[in-house]
């Protein structure tokens, strides 16, 4: 077994040029995200057999990753559904105007600022859940100080607490305020941050996130469409230091890709039936909601995520949401730097976790909204997705992808369980 090296994460502001790519013989490559004045456009993996490389062909690969977001941005038509099947003569047609335009970055960049102008402030809290991990707390809080837009509040909420230390941290931040929750669970932790939150705009930001210093400037931009009613936005790998880090973010990264994406009732509609896929909204590390969510629809599942089921609470409000025929927004340029795990068995921990949170919250979805298609993921398509995966890993090899296939198996028969045994709950 050959001993992992580590990928180098290269940020690229194109206003600034492209460079060369130099050899790195401690590094297995370039994860090279490529942005303009601030705007996130695409990433590319380039591996150290194709390094060193020439300016040229680095320019190459940008034009090829980011000419998506840019009409996403920009043109708006054809990429505005990606999860619909457009018409590729519309497609055509939208890549030749984006084509036309003079200098679309430069007319990217304007796009922006004039819709940054336009901008309600409208009053924002920022909640930070988190559970004795001061550090990484730490690093979180510093990076909510260097926003270029303050939130009007910051809470961080402290569950079930095994000593003094996450309290000691947020004294050193004299603008951040301090809640404790004794009850053990994320949503435990997440439903009493809303309680004592006071903005209209209520910011979720994992402790282990770094966020970028426009994130709260992107996420307000987009709730000026009273349709929308949840944002979330890009999370990129903050390392890849080790196999469990890059593994994750290879398979199961939480990036939801650079161009806008609105989810609403014709989404919803036209995935009903097979179950509708609201994980590819975006994370619980990087999302934002109205107040009035709350106050229409409850908190969240306290059944769900880190402590309870293990993952999905984030996904089955966005489920309700949908399903009350309103929409939420992906926006890529809300971005957060995520620490994955480090170590490969916590990364099969996590995995097990996230399935059996997933399992669980497709049947929390059924038993509210009686909608099958959450149920037909759970006996047939779940089944059949990883009798596929193994059925290829026997014929053709074992991949990285299947390393954690037992553990995800295991989590989708834990969560059955995990729901059978908590069936009866109120959402507060």
């Amino acid at each position: 077994m050959t001993r992992f090296k580590p990928w180098k994460i290269l940020h690229l502001d194109l206003n600034h040029g492209i460079p060369s790519l130099p050899s790195e013989p401690g590094f297995q490559g370039f994860f090279v995200v490529f942005w303009w004045q601030g705007i996130p456009l695409g990433q590319r993996w380039i591996p150290a057999k194709q390094i060193p490389m020439r300016a040229a062909e680095l320019t190459e690969h940008a034009l090829t990753v980011i000419t998506p977001a840019v009409g996403g941005h920009l043109v708006g038509r054809c990429f505005e559904e990606p999860w619909s099947n457009s018409h590729p003569k519309g497609c055509d047609m939208d890549l030749k105007e984006l084509a036309a335009l003079d200098r679309p970055l430069n007319t990217l960049h304007e796009h922006f600022l004039l819709s940054l102008s336009e901008t309600e402030d409208l009053s924002a809290s920022v909640l930070v859940c988190t559970r004795d991990r001061p550090e990484q707390l730490r690093r979180c809080l510093t990076s909510l100080q260097n926003l270029s837009r303050k939130p009007h509040e910051i809470l961080v909420v402290d569950n079930a607490p095994g000593s003094d230390a996450t309290r000691l941290i947020v004294e050193q931040f004299p603008d951040t305020r301090y809640i404790r929750e004794p009850r053990p669970g994320l949503d435990v932790a997440r439903n009493t941050g809303i309680r004592h939150s006071k903005c209209e705009i209520i910011a979720f930001a994992d402790d282990d996130v770094t966020v970028h210093p426009d994130w709260i400037l992107r996420i307000q931009q987009r709730f000026k469409d009273p349709r929308v009613m949840a944002v979330t936005g890009l999370v990129l790998p903050a390392e890849l230091k080790t196999e469990a880090q890059f593994l994750f973010e290879a398979h199961w990264g939480f990036g939801r890709g650079y161009q806008p994406k609105t989810f609403d009732f014709r989404f919803f509609e036209r995935t009903q039936r097979k179950g509708t896929p609201v994980w590819e909204i975006g994370a619980g590390a990087n999302m934002a909601f109205r107040r009035k969510v709350f106050q229409l629809m409850g908190g969240f599942d306290e059944r769900l995520d880190v402590g309870a089921a293990g993952c999905s609470g984030d996904s089955e409000m966005w489920y309700r949401i949908l399903a009350q025929g309103w929409a939420c927004h992906y926006e890529p340029t809300a971005v957060v730097h995520h620490y994955h795990r480090r170590e490969i068995e916590d990364m099969n921990q996590q995995m097990y976790y996230y399935m059996r949170g997933h399992v669980a919250a497709l049947l929390i979805q059924f038993e509210k909204h009686r909608h099958w298609g959450n149920l037909r993921r759970i006996l047939a398509s779940l089944p059949w997705y990883y009798a596929k995966l193994a059925v290829k890993g026997v014929l053709n090899g074992f991949s990285d992808r299947h390393s954690t296939l037992q553990a995800e198996v295991l989590g989708c028969l834990s969560g059955i369980k995990f729901y059978l045994l908590n069936k009866h709950y109120t959402i507060i």
